[in-house]
């Protein structure tokens, strides 16, 4: 059975302002960011492996644009669930450091999201996080799906992306990591949550009883990973110029889950990788963020996939 790496979570249009003028309309949601960069270069690199998102849109031109779009980048649609009611609108506010802050324009009167039925298997990849795999209307959706694919042995990446307008507990957000392969979290999430940006007493106190490797990014400074007998600090490559942070985060994951592919690895592999593995994998990831900052774009360019071969190491 070939392999797949499904997505789930939100799929918005973001519409990115600049100076209270708009500049560019791109569809957006944080793993659906993460699944485009993953059609352009997995997709392109390894075509065996399929690329699902599961997630929900209304019946309007929006809900039209953005399932386009996926199909155009080798991200399969058959997840989708096309309700009545509009899709989801996003305000990407950008400041003078050219970082977002959001509003979001969502139908509450839209119908509920239901349990995604993808099968799901041991060499699978399922990634999830932010907004909707805490929000009440979408969260247990999205757990219950997560859980079907952990209990099948699939590799399962969480991303945290808390926001502090999300009314959230940390325990909400803990159900979440104890299904996971790999969380990552940026210092603004685990302050937002813990009250605290110490990534290392974060890890032993909250997240290695849960799951045994954590990523914390930083914006421009090192990235740390904690994994079992690992703790290790990555710096950052200098970055050129930037014209929006909207999707760093969600094209590291990708770079992530791109590395888990290339060098062929499952779940249980992930528990003894060494030092040397996961900065060659950070690395990567740290590439595809400064990529997608070099431009409106959510998503890497479709022609970086042209220069994965040049520098990767396995």
């Amino acid at each position: 059975m070939a392999r797949k790496i499904i997505g789930i979570g939100e799929t918005v249009l973001d519409i990115v302002f600049r100076q209270n003028q708009p500049q560019a309309a791109v569809p957006g949601g944080s793993v659906f960011n993460s699944m485009i960069s993953l059609g352009r270069t997995v997709g392109v690199q390894f075509p065996e492996v399929r690329l699902l998102m599961e997630s929900q849109v209304g019946d309007d031109y929006v809900a039209d644009l953005v399932t386009d779009f996926m199909r155009a980048n080798n991200v399969g649609i058959e997840g989708i669930q096309r309700s009545g009611g509009q899709s989801t609108l996003s305000l990407a506010l950008l400041d003078e450091r050219n970082n977002a802050r959001y509003e979001f324009f969502r139908d509450k009167d839209i119908p509920r999201f239901r349990i995604p039925d993808t099968p799901v298997g041991p060499s699978d990849i399922a990634i999830f996080g932010s907004f909707f795999a805490v929000s009440e209307a979408t969260g247990p959706q999205t757990k219950a799906f997560i859980r079907k694919a952990k209990e099948a042995g699939a590799t399962i990446y969480y991303d945290i992306n808390f926001r502090k307008n999300h009314p959230v507990s940390a325990a909400t957000v803990e159900e979440n990591i104890a299904l996971a392969s790999i969380v990552r979290g940026s210092s603004e999430d685990i302050e937002s949550l813990y009250g605290t940006s110490d990534a290392a007493k974060v890890y032993e106190e909250k997240i290695a009883p849960l799951c045994a490797n954590f990523i914390c990014t930083r914006g421009a400074e090192d990235a740390e990973v904690f994994s079992p007998g690992i703790r290790a600090s990555f710096p950052v490559a200098p970055a050129g110029s930037i014209v929006s942070t909207i999707g760093a985060g969600d094209n590291f994951n990708a770079g992530i889950i791109y590395s888990i592919v290339r060098n062929g690895f499952v779940n249980e592999d992930l528990q003894r990788l060494s030092v040397e593995r996961w900065a060659s994998m950070v690395e990567t990831a740290m590439r595809f963020s400064a990529d997608v900052c070099a431009s409106l774009y959510n998503y890497v360019d479709p022609g970086f996939v042209n220069t994965l071969d040049s520098g990767y190491q396995s």
